[in-house]
């Protein structure tokens, strides 16, 4: 089967009858009945499945991956299964929200500071079943309580709103999770301006959300930076949500770069004065703490460090960009070799995000013992380690910028204390490293069993200003499975950094610090990120099965997978 063709731009007379009838639908959707809701839902979720096969060839084919290999189970991971998981706990949550008045969350305590954090993952059996001691939970700012949730069904604080949603080109679930969350969580009407770089899911979104579309609740346009422009300042649109860079946020808020930027910052006069919530870049860190492991537990984190780099070309704004270690030259170098050998394993891949060969060059031209691993073929880059960087030096450009590209960098503090260890590098990330989003923090096994090491653990969790952070688990899952996603809230409109807001957020918890999600230093079954995985097509497709019924009966084809990773 073919790939869906990009569709041409939407003309500006088109993208006004466009926003006017969103305009026009935003009342009836803030008052839908809450049985509507569920109705639309369900036939999302069906619209979705039947475009599945089609989203995956179309991702297939514009980013040069075999159907049938292994690297396609990526695109059943990241396009299909991600969106139909979102929309079966988008369900639930308004099943629960209909029966009880609000959203399902689990237990409830206390982070070390003293501010109130919330069980929100695993919460159905089938979650259980399918993420195997896989745990999430919302850590809250000062003053929020976990009964602050299902805001909008509780009190709508709006009678019709038209929210914009320009779409993310890597990753395929983004957009429609952008989406679901705006309209679901929050009763708003969407406009999504497709990102050019996978403009050809436009159409295919369009026939999957066709229920949602004809009555005017969501709209699908095309086009570039001009059309998002015009669609954000159309006085029929009341706020914007962006995934992208933050080149694109400062643009449209501040305007383009020059004297006039400056001075609005200098003076916070931004010229859009609208609402925008983002979701941006990141340089992640994975801090691996000195301990103890045995071999098998190094070999599975390795591979979770090196399938955090190579999933998705890399090109994910939470791929893993900065490896912290500690332990002495020796440990490090230990651990980097692990690395480096993996990675040989992985073919490099084609690099079809635009401008990633510049950002390539830019920050890899003079290094000095640079590893280029693998044969890169015609725009293919190689995966490639930076393994020497100094911790002191405030300007190295691999701190600050984003490769969006096939590199890791390494900085090893000399520290082999694990609480020391964590203590420092906690305060490294928060300072040196551009970005709020995700952190990955790999722990050895006495970090848990140890009262004071806990400790340690429990305090480097409070601080770190990121808006989710994995313990033994690439943060990435925290995108995936519906905890609120999205920049640290200490992040602003003048210096943004990874945006503003949370996405996801199935439980709609308001007031949200962050989110943090764990697993034991091993798990099973293999998580589907792992280069090793040998039937992520399988899995992909037996999971799409089952988070488009939101029943058990598909089950033995997902343990079947599974078992054969």
């Amino acid at each position: 089967m073919a790939a869906v063709a990009a569709p041409r731009r939407t003309d500006q007379a088109d993208l006004d009858r466009t926003a006017l009838r969103a305009r026009d639908a935003a009342s009836d959707f803030a008052r839908l009945p809450i049985d509507q809701r569920q109705l639309l839902l369900r036939e999302m979720t069906a619209g979705l499945a039947g475009v599945a096969q089609e989203m995956v060839l179309a991702a297939c084919q514009a980013k040069r991956i075999p159907p049938g290999s292994r690297t396609a189970g990526e695109e059943w991971s990241l396009g299909p299964v991600i969106t139909l998981q979102n929309l079966r706990l988008q369900r639930d949550a308004l099943a629960s929200i209909k029966a009880t008045g609000t959203t399902s969350i689990g237990n409830f305590g206390e982070t070390i500071d003293g501010r109130s954090r919330v069980s929100i993952f695993p919460v159905t059996g089938l979650d259980r079943v399918l993420f195997s001691r896989i745990n999430a939970e919302a850590h809250l700012l000062a003053g929020s309580a976990p009964d602050d949730r299902a805001a909008f069904y509780r009190s709508p604080a709006h009678e019709g709103r038209v929210v914009l949603v320009l779409g993310a080109g890597n990753v395929n679930a983004i957009t429609p999770l952008d989406v679901t969350t705006r309209m679901f969580n929050e009763g708003k009407v969407c406009i999504v301006k497709m990102s050019p770089v996978n403009a050809y899911l436009g159409p295919l979104l369009e026939r999957a959300f066709a229920a949602a579309i004809s009555r005017d609740f969501l709209a699908i346009t095309y086009g570039g930076p001009e059309e998002g422009e015009y669609l954000a300042f159309h006085p029929a649109v009341d706020e914007v949500h962006l995934t992208g860079s933050d080149a694109t946020h400062d643009a449209i808020v501040w305007g383009p770069p020059g004297p006039e930027r400056e001075a609005r910052k200098a003076s916070a006069s931004p010229r859009f004065l609208k609402p925008v919530t983002s979701e941006l870049g990141n340089i992640s860190p994975v801090i691996v703490v000195p301990g103890r492991y045995t071999d098998r537990q190094l070999r599975w984190q390795v591979e979770n460090i090196v399938g955090g780099v190579t999933n998705n070309a890399s090109f994910n704004c939470n791929a893993h960009k900065m490896l912290v270690t500690g332990g002495g030259a020796a440990e490090g170098k230990h651990l980097l070799t692990a690395i480096e050998e993996r990675l040989a394993s992985v073919p490099p891949r084609f690099a079809y995000y635009p401008g990633a060969e510049a950002r390539y060059r830019a920050l890899t031209q003079a290094r000095v013992g640079l590893l280029r691993i693998g044969d890169a073929g015609p725009g293919a880059l190689p995966w490639t380690l930076i393994p020497e960087l100094d911790p002191a030096e405030e300007q190295e450009p691999a701190f600050r910028t984003e490769p969006f590209c096939s590199i890791l960098s390494r900085v090893a503090l000399d520290s082999s204390d694990p609480a020391e260890f964590l203590g420092r590098a906690v305060e490294l990330v928060n300072r040196r490293l551009w970005g709020t989003l995700v952190a990955t923090i790999v722990v050895p096994p006495a970090m848990r069993r140890d009262v004071q090491l806990r400790g340690a653990l429990d305090r480097a969790l409070a601080a770190l200003r990121y808006g989710t952070v994995g313990v033994n688990i690439w943060g990435a899952y925290g995108f995936a499975l519906g905890p609120p996603w999205g920049g640290h809230p200490s992040s602003s409109l003048k210096d943004i950094q990874s945006g503003l807001g949370f996405v996801h957020n199935t439980s709609m918890l308001e007031g949200v610090e962050k989110t943090v999600i764990e697993q034991p230093v091993v798990n099973w079954p293999k998580p589907v990120h792992f280069p090793s995985h040998r039937s992520a097509v399988a899995l992909g497709r037996a999971l799409t099965g089952v988070e488009a019924s939101g029943s058990w009966a598909g089950l033995p084809g997902v343990l079947g997978a599974a078992i054969r990773a």
